[in-house]
């Protein structure tokens, strides 16, 4: 049985689609972006700090820790930029880091973003 999950301290969504859906004892969590922020047309680095506090939030409202997050796959328009994030993941994970792809990609929901994150956390 799946459930649907949207979190009202996080942007509306721009597309016809949840924040997550929890199947079983998984949450499966929807591309993430900084979209609908102060920080939509911001730096790649105000992005990804914008798309880890919404991470933050979903995990406390699941009562989840990091280490609940299984696997992250991150979009990148520009793979080189890579290094730009690499300090703020670092940091997020405290040493306890998720299964990750990361991924480049010609464009995202709207010309602003520089990336997305979606992930997977493990609620049991």
């Amino acid at each position: 049985m799946s459930t649907s999950k949207t979190y009202s301290q996080l942007p509306r969504t721009m597309g016809p689609y949840v924040h997550a859906v929890r199947h079983h004892d998984t949450l499966y969590v929807s591309g993430l972006t900084a979209a609908n922020t102060e920080a939509q047309s911001a730096s790649l680095e105000e992005q990804t700090a914008e798309i880890l506090r919404q991470l933050e939030v979903i995990l406390a409202h699941e009562q989840r820790g990091k280490l609940d997050l299984i696997k992250l796959t991150i979009y990148l328009r520009d793979i080189n930029t890579l290094p730009l994030i690499r300090t703020l993941l670092l940091t997020f994970f405290s040493g306890h880091f998720p299964a990750c792809t990361m991924v480049e990609v010609s464009g995202l929901v709207h010309p602003d973003l520089l990336i997305e994150v979606e992930g997977i956390i493990a609620l049991a």
